[in-house]
């Protein structure tokens, strides 16, 4: 089973989740999530530097003690870890998903505006097939050496038009561009950032993401996110994004991000910023 089937199984499988669907689609989901199974699709690993706790092998040990029929490794703006979750994974018998979260900037500072800041957000990028992987090491390397020395890493929305054959896109969930905007209260925002990625993927290659943490801000947009997938023929993903894999990891974890802030783990500045 080649990359790109395992991906675009894996996406058919959850996807049209909303309120409408026929009894038919229905069914054939039903069917389809029976007989491939839960796969995660947004996975750190602790290649997502100074944000993930996970070592490769363990999750792909995790993968296969949960009977996942694949996996997709997708750290933060790097490749770092394809090759050693490729071959830990095929040697497991876990179909990899070579994949990526990239950050985009959609739009630019506005010298206009006092205080304007561009616009970011985090897609999730998978191969489809060996394009797709070219296209993810290019997307990569731009992320670093487009960009002045010392910025965080970034690509534009126009360098994935440039490079977008060949990947899925699923919108990132939490930290994804849409959620962001209609988070802000701009709708129109949201849109205009889809129609960027629309352009870059297609209806077909583009996934809208949910993510269900628990958490406030992903239940205020999850039906605004909902109705967007409707209204542009567009899929649902319905994704985690674990970063440790037990709750007992927490402490652990939280210690690392502070260690990421600069800061102590007491520190109360970290729950309010």
């Amino acid at each position: 089973m080649d990359i790109g089937f395992a991906a675009r199984t894996c996406l058919d499988s959850r996807s049209r989740l909303a309120d409408g669907v026929g009894l038919q689609r229905r069914s054939l989901m039903a069917r389809v999530l029976k007989e491939v199974g839960f796969v995660h699709l947004h996975v750190h690993s602790s290649y997502s530097l100074l944000e993930g706790a996970l070592k490769v092998g363990d999750i792909v040990k995790a993968a296969v003690a949960d009977r996942q029929p694949a996996l997709a490794l997708t750290d933060t703006n790097n490749l770092f870890g394809a090759l050693e979750f490729s071959e830990k994974a095929a040697g497991s018998g876990l179909q990899p998903i070579a994949g990526m979260q990239l950050t985009i900037c959609f739009e630019a500072p506005d010298p206009k505006v006092r205080g304007s800041g561009p616009g970011y957000g985090n897609l999730v990028l998978l191969a489809q097939d060996a394009a797709g992987y070219g296209n993810l090491l290019r997307l990569a390397s731009r992320a670093y050496f487009d960009v002045p020395l010392g910025e965080p890493p970034r690509v534009t929305a126009e360098a994935l038009q440039e490079s977008g054959a060949g990947l899925i896109a699923l919108t990132g969930g939490g930290s994804g561009p849409l959620d962001g905007a209609l988070r802000a209260g701009r709708p129109e925002l949201a849109l205009r950032r889809l129609e960027a990625l629309k352009a870059a993927f297609g209806e077909t290659n583009l996934y809208i993401e949910l993510q269900r943490h628990g958490l406030a801000d992903e239940r205020a947009v999850e039906r605004e996110l909902i109705g967007i997938a409707d209204r542009n023929g567009l899929g649902l993903v319905a994704a985690n994004e674990p970063f440790f894999s037990k709750a007992a990891d927490y402490d652990a974890h939280d210690a690392l991000l502070a260690i990421a802030e600069g800061r102590l783990v007491s520190d109360e500045r970290r729950a309010a910023g």
